[in-house]
């Protein structure tokens, strides 16, 4: 690509990442500011600390971030280490099951947990039978106020995040090191507090930041569970009276606020851990085999904890197909007529239609910006790449909820960019926002292409006469071509299941996506979670197959596409 091209494609990609992500905060943010007269006044702002419910919502919506990060922490670490430490039986195969929680939609999988946990469901009726527990007094395993539930699913869906930032951290420690220390007469407890969690932090905050961020702002899971009093709730419920209520803007603005603070104080704290982290590896480091007892420990505690991790895609997938399924610990009858029941509700079919049409177009976007900001970021010295690169990673750190509101605010009706909402039809905004909330999933994938390939093959074809952009079209881009389709599953694939922009942009029946037809149908009285769970099985299909595919291209590294 000439100097000249790849600075016009860095102003275009600049002018979209501005355009698509600066403005949607801002119009966020400066509605927070003014009043219905359009002066401006931090009186909104306040009355957020000062209403009970609204500092309670936020108190809760905290609360849940620091707790299931925790959860995922005390998951992630004790089997990265051991991942990275030991050989064990079945290794290979448990490692790669790590990804199994990602492929059911938080949400979606709240529905098989309440199955299962609730105070009627499977777990208190199993304990029932064997006399453990009182029928007339079941047990609530989430908590009356269904915070212990929702910290639940976001930690058994959000650890493999966690874990796979670690790993790939460990495997970038010199073992030289901690054999030093060892020498010294350091013991393994030690050595691991002083030398290992240290230079291990920069991964644990990379994808620490994902996990409380995506906790912080989790709008479907609290949704489910009908717990009310957290803030992404309470700005879901604002949309309804939005344009004469400007609190739900406010509430945006505070929520941005935390999570910029949280991610700027752990960049300021542990940035610089990451020079000591990344210092020149004089060898790489090789697992210990174990003997056959702890070995077998090892695996027990991968397959058990995967095990567990499942609970909510065995209870979605058990109440599809359960005729009826109450107070008993397996469905007291079968059927396959929720399938045909949702595949027959006027929202389901249209939904899928409209969440491909969706997701194929914001891909597509995602594709063509992808190679060209990764093209930029490692191929060329413009000015400002590292900024391109940063702004192309913020939708990782700005939580969805924030964006979401955003395009819903500068989109409304005498806004500059109502057109992009012509006649109510969301369908362009909607695009436009699964193109930038998925954008990092490309970038990195493309990155990490152009940095395994050699430039001078480029080079040999210019000294040829090849121009630098067939250079670039017939040498180099054909062998990224895996990276390329790794990045584009995993951008597809959330796309398809994207909650927060699908349950906020998209308001009328004819424009929902999938994830909102299954909130839609949730809330049908009688067989409303039989459907949900039908089609939320079709979703766990669907992630899995993309997920597979991206993680067999990319392996070790598919854990540097969750992290900003």
């Amino acid at each position: 690509m000439s100097k000249r091209l790849s600075s016009a494609v860095f102003l275009i990609t600049i002018l979209f990442m501005v355009v698509f992500l600066a403005v949607p905060i801002f119009s966020t943010v400066s509605q927070a500011f003014v009043t219905p007269e359009g002066t401006f006044t931090l009186a909104n702002v306040f009355e957020v600390f000062l209403n009970p419910i609204y500092r309670e919502g936020l108190v809760n919506a905290f609360l849940i971030a620091v707790a299931s990060l925790l959860a995922c922490l005390a998951i992630a670490l004790p089997l990265a280490v051991i991942h990275d430490r030991f050989e064990f039986p079945a290794k290979r195969l448990l490692s790669s099951l790590v990804l199994v929680p990602m492929i059911l939609p938080p949400f979606v999988g709240a529905i098989g947990v309440k199955q299962i946990l609730g105070t009627h469901g499977a777990l208190n009726a199993l304990l029932a039978n064997f006399g453990l527990m009182d029928e007339l007094a079941p047990y609530d395993w989430l908590g009356s106020s269904r915070f212990l539930g929702v910290v639940l699913m976001n930690a058994l869906h959000l650890y493999p995040i966690l874990y796979l930032n670690i790993v790939a951290a460990l495997a970038n420690l010199d073992p030289a090191m901690e054999e030093a220390a060892q020498n010294l007469g350091s013991n393994w407890w030690s050595r691991f507090r002083r030398i290992t969690l240290p230079l291990t932090l920069p991964g644990i905050f990379a994808g620490g930041t994902v996990v409380f961020i995506w906790a912080f702002t989790e709008l479907g899971v609290p949704l489910i569970f009908d717990y009310t009093r957290v803030t992404p709730v309470q700005i879901f419920d604002g949309i309804k009276d939005i344009n004469d209520n400007p609190f739900p803007f406010a509430l945006v603005v505070v929520m941005l606020v935390l999570s910029s603070l949280f991610f700027v104080v752990g960049r300021f704290k542990f940035g610089r851990a990451t020079a000591l982290g990344n210092a020149r590896i004089t060898r790489a480091s090789s697992a210990q085999r174990l003997p056959l007892g702890p070995g077998l420990a090892c695996t027990a505690l991968f397959a058990g904890t995967t095990a567990i991790a499942v609970i909510p895609h065995i209870g979605v997938g058990l109440l599809s197909i359960a005729g009826d399924w109450y107070q008993s610990v397996l469905p007291q009858s079968f059927t396959l007529a929720h399938y045909d029941a949702a595949l027959s509700n006027d929202l389901v079919v249209p939904s899928i239609k409209n969440s491909l049409r969706y997701a194929s177009a914001a891909t597509l976007i995602d594709i063509v910006l992808g190679i060209a900001i990764a093209y930029i970021v490692v191929r060329t010295n413009i000015k400002g790449r590292h900024l391109l690169d940063t702004l192309a990673m913020l939708p990782l750190a700005v939580p969805g909820l924030v964006l979401a509101f955003g395009y819903l605010a500068m989109t409304r009706e005498g806004a500059f960019f109502s057109f992009l909402r012509y006649d109510g039809d969301p369908t362009l905004i909607l695009i436009i926002a699964y193109a930038t909330r998925r954008l990092p999933y490309v970038v990195r994938s493309a990155a990490a292409g152009f940095q395994q390939t050699s430039v001078e093959l480029e080079e040999a074809a210019r000294s040829l006469g090849v121009s630098p952009s067939r250079a670039l079209r017939k040498i180099t881009l054909p062998l990224i071509t895996a990276n390329l389709i790794a990045g584009a599953l995993l951008a597809f694939s959330f796309a398809m299941l994207e909650v927060s922009d699908s349950l906020i942009l998209a308001q009328q029946a004819e424009h929902y996506p999938i994830t909102m037809a299954i909130y839609q149908l949730f809330g049908v009285l009688g067989n409303g979670h039989y459907l949900a769970s039908a089609l939320g099985v079709w979703s766990m299909l669907f992630l899995t197959i993309t997920i597979a595919g991206a993680s067999i291209i990319l392996g070790r590294r598919i854990g540097a596409l969750f992290r900003v």
